[in-house]
């Protein structure tokens, strides 16, 4: 009653103007809203902040007070300025026991926080409480919060009580609950997965604010799996249903529609649950006809749902008369006044273009206003129905009409776009390779630089390669019909502005086919390409491809026995690039100088005429070196030794990243500063020396580097890895168990950390005159747009976009590829570890923090004084006190052993640079307590042990 009276008394204050709110907030309101500038704007705002920041240091201050000043804060902030002083007080305000103070600090903080800041931990147990308050107001104002502020690490402190809300009494509770649980299957879908029965249940609530907020869960549901929820399809019809016949309260309905909002949203999920299904699409056929019969086209929101429908229709099988049903409602968003109802229409026809092409017939004439109106959204959503429309029939003036657009725009972003439609059209559609090539042209010249370098290639593909068939005369006047096209581009009298693809086109086309028949000379060509290079004076790759072009016409004369004259032009361009900074330029025209000097026959045989489409062969076991090594092992070189074979087997070890990885980073120069070796350190990482597979879920199984015999022994018998009793160096202070070592021990980065199995990580419309309707104010139909009407429509209507060709379709195969069995690639081995690589291991260890040499030299002293064998090595990194003990026989074996133990564990190991004198003392006396000479047993590893 308390809580009634004080929301009555702020009702009361906000009827006579001020919301309860002090004469500073009023006046701090007004003096922004008619501030005339925006500094003006800033110096009132942060005059405010410097007020707040005073008064919220203030002790003792009232909570209205601190109320008002949570609400300027706000405002602040909404201004663009940081008011993140007062965080914490919105924070606190949260905590308060009165309705009005927790609601406006859930407000303020839903407003000022996001869900990865630092504060929201201090509400995540004031969400919980509220949660379970029994004020349903309280309740709400935290699921708000929930919503906004909740992230994937907190839901599971707050999913049980928001799962316990599905079933409270009040319907508006349950609705926030509902929208809770949508926001936590957006952000972490695993979590909530066990929920999903849950959203089918409340589906037939008793409320239909309720049912309405399921919809939304259930479409993202349906979007990622369609087939799960196909049995639902007549519970939407049968919802569909009663929203139409009106059986929803009054307060639902909207512009006189009853709730239309839960109509879009019924009919997208029965879009997605009915396409291709002919029974699903069945069900829907009688409520589809009912909503074209009932829905007020006079509204945008009776609109709307007809364009819902119309798209709708257009996933499922939809009927005949559905189909006629949504070509009439397109015919009446094509004729209306408005630009967006034109644009609904176009979008609409260019999705049922799809079902029947005899639809766009029906409104050609407005199609063609549709691409003249001033409107550029319009127009451009026009050309994409036109992308849809085209076919053989009508691709060339579609075509025209796109460049032409494309020449009168300056945005970039959709120029490129228009650019792509236009090659790809005239890829698949084109009536003859002239108009193509000729499209090509207008599309580099307009577009240039913004047309994919892969457009050139596959025009210099189709230059290359011809009709397909073997007529040799059409395919000649092809490539010189494409010669005289790009003569004429660069014979205008001022060089047009061309782009990089156009001039690599125009070089490569000249040089290989410029004096193929004979109609130009090679001194006209050449001079030709000169004037390129001399108008792109700067750019090194123009005259990069000017050079080499250049080269191809010399060459061909050459082979054709002709006498070669260089014009002067030439020649000093020659000369330039022969000084120039350019290394590139520098070898094209040393390569172009020296081929001058060759003949005939070996000028054929660099170059040979009309290659460019002859395959490469690519040897890449160098067989054709085969003769040659076979004379120098002959006359004594020695052979080739793989590098397996120079490592004698030693290693046979993988990681867990890819083989091609490691293949390319064992192979490859090193050039980090090498490290002295460091004594390794018995723990977990001496353990992992005895070898045992990994589990399978982390890595892949390492084998251990063997150097002796008894190596080899051990390897013969099952050995598993004893972690028992052995200390984490990571996390709290535990042991591990022999049962928990190979299961439950957790996956570690390559640096020795142990990873989170939580996830988480270590420390335009423009204005236009109205238009009429074509039957009262159009009698008259302009002969121009009959002519462009019939150029768009007037193929054959069965025709469809089902009858393109291929991109590539048409063309000639490359020569030499007919008859040429395919090569397979030779598998490659599987490469050695690089011995000097002193990167991280793979596998997982932990540092322990005994001395392996300490407990080798009391291991020396027991087996002296026992007079028996050596003591195996790696038996000290065993903590089962119960484990067989293996002898050897020899001083040698032990520390050819303690040799293998050094360099396996030297990667697990932490190191430091330098050497350290310490360490260095306790290996000489190791070696002195030994008795034996270093330098006489082993110096390569005894030169390993000590640096």
């Amino acid at each position: 009653m308390e809580q009634l009276k004080t929301i009555g008394r702020e009702l009361a204050m906000g009827s006579q103007g001020g919301f309860g709110q002090s004469k500073e907030f009023l006046d701090l309101v007004k003096s922004i809203g008619e501030s005339r500038s925006k500094a003006e704007e800033d110096r009132i705002v942060l005059s405010e902040i410097d007020i707040l920041k005073r008064k919220l240091l203030e002790p003792d201050v009232p909570k209205r007070k601190m109320k008002e000043y949570i609400i300027r804060l706000v405002y602040i902030e909404m201004l663009g300025h940081d008011a993140s002083f007062g965080y914490i007080h919105a924070v606190k305000m949260t905590h308060d026991d009165n309705l009005l103070l927790k609601r406006t600090g859930y407000l303020a903080v839903t407003l000022f926080l996001d869900e990865d800041h630092d504060l929201i931990i201090l509400i995540v147990n004031t969400i919980q409480k509220d949660l379970r308050s029994d004020n349903y107001l309280v309740v709400c104002a935290a699921l708000n919060a929930v919503c906004r502020l909740i992230n994937e690490e907190t839901i599971p402190a707050v999913l049980p009580q928001v799962v316990d809300l599905l079933n409270h009494g009040k319907e508006a509770v349950r609705k926030k609950a509902i929208m809770a649980l949508h926001r936590f299957h957006r952000k972490s879908p695993s979590s909530v997965s066990h929920l999903v029965s849950n959203f089918r249940r409340k589906l037939c609530d008793s409320d239909p604010g309720v049912m309405g907020a399921t919809l939304c869960p259930l479409f993202d549901l349906i979007s990622e799996d369609v087939a799960s929820y196909k049995d639902l399809v007549s519970s939407f019809v049968g919802i569909l249903k009663q929203v139409t016949e009106r059986k929803l309260p009054k307060s639902y309905d909207y512009h006189q529609m009853p709730a239309p909002f839960i109509q879009i949203k019924l009919l997208k999920i029965m879009a997605l649950l009915s396409s291709g299904d002919k029974s699903a699409s069945e069900m829907m056929y009688m409520v589809l006809g009912d909503l074209f019969r009932k829905c007020d086209s006079s509204t945008n929101i009776g609109n709307a749902i007809l364009y819902e429908c119309i798209r709708c229709i257009s996933c499922i099988i939809p009927s005949p008369k559905l189909l006629e049903d949504a070509a009439e409602a397109i015919s009446k968003f094509l004729k209306s006044d408005s630009h967006n109802l034109k644009y609904m229409g176009i979008d609409g026809l260019g999705r049922l273009i799809k079902i029947s092409s005899d639809i766009a017939e029906q409104h050609q004439l407005a199609v063609i206003d549709c691409l003249e109106d001033p409107d550029d959204t319009l127009k451009r959503k026009t050309f994409e129905l036109l992308y849809k429309m085209t076919k053989s029939s009508n691709v060339e003036v579609i075509v025209d009409r796109m460049i032409d657009y494309m020449i009168s725009i300056n945005d970039n972003h959709y120029k490129t776009e228009i650019a792509s439609r236009c090659v790809e059209l005239a890829e698949q559609f084109a009536p003859s390779n002239q108009w193509f090539i000729q499209i090509m042209n207008k599309v580099f010249e307009h577009a240039g630089d913004l047309v994919n370098i892969k457009v050139a290639h596959n025009l210099m593909r189709l230059i290359a390669e011809g009709f397909g068939e073997d007529d040799d005369d059409a395919d000649n006047k092809l490539r010189l019909s494409a010669v005289e096209s790009y003569l004429q581009i660069i014979s205008e009298p001022k060089l047009p502005s061309l782009f990089l693809q156009v001039d690599f086109v125009i070089s490569w086309v000249l040089g290989e086919y410029g004096t193929a028949d004979g109609k130009y000379s090679a001194s006209y060509i050449s001079g030709k390409l000169c004037d390129v290079a001399d108008a792109y004076s700067s750019d090194e790759t123009v005259k990069g491809y000017a050079v080499t072009a250049l080269m191809k016409i010399y060459a061909f004369e050459i082979a054709s026995w002709r006498k070669v004259d260089v014009l002067p032009e030439c020649q000093s361009l020659i000369e330039e690039l022969l000084a120039s900074h350019s290394t590139d330029l520098q070898q094209r025209a040393y390569e172009l100088q020296a081929l001058l000097a060759l003949d005939a026959r070996a000028v054929e045989s660099i170059l040979p005429l009309d290659a460019s489409c002859e395959d490469i062969e690519v040897d890449k076991d160098l067989s054709f070196l085969n003769g040659y090594i076979q004379q120098a092992i002959e006359s004594g070189a020695q052979p080739y030794v793989s590098e397996r074979e120079r490592s004698g087997g030693m290693f046979e070890t993988t990681d867990y990243h890819s083989q091609d990885h490691h293949e390319v980073t064992s192979h490859a120069l090193r050039f980090e500063a090498y490290e002295l070796p460091k004594p390794s350190v018995p723990s977990q990482a001496s353990a992992a020396l005895v070898p045992v597979p990994e589990p399978s879920y982390y890595s892949e199984p390492h084998q251990p580097i063997s150097t002796s015999s008894s190596v080899s022994e051990r390897e013969s018998s099952e050995i598993k890895l004893r972690l028992d009793g052995v200390k984490q160096k990571w996390g709290r202070p535990s042991y591990q168990s022999s049962t928990s070592a190979s299961s439950s021990t957790p996956p570690q980065a390559a640096n020795g950390t142990s990873i989170r199995s939580d996830g988480g990580g270590v420390a335009s419309s423009s204005s236009s005159k109205p238009r009429s309707s074509y039957e009262s104010k159009k009698p008259e139909i302009d002969p121009e747009k009959q002519r462009l009407a019939a150029s768009l429509f007037g193929g054959s209507s069965s025709s469809s976009r089902s009858d393109r060709k291929s991109s590539s379709g048409g063309h000639k195969p490359a020569k030499g590829t007919a008859n040429k069995p395919a090569t397979v690639p030779k598998e490659n081995p599987i490469p050695v570890p690089d011995l000097l690589d002193f990167d991280e291991p793979t596998g997982t260890s932990d540092v322990a923090a005994t001395d392996p040499f300490k407990e080798l030299e009391g291991l020396m002293e027991s087996s002296s004084q026992d007079g028996g064998g050596s003591t195996d090595v790696m038996g000290l990194y065993s903590t089962d006190a119960s484990a067989p003990v293996k002898t050897t026989t020899s001083v040698d074996s032990l520390l050819s052993e303690l040799s293998d133990s050094s360099r396996g564990t030297y990667h697990q190991s932490q190191t430091t640079k330098g050497p350290n004198s310490k360490e260095a003392l306790e290996k000489d006396a190791l070696v002195r307590q030994m008795g034996v000479n270093p330098t006489s047993q082993n110096p390569t590893l005894f030169k390993d042990l000590l640096g």
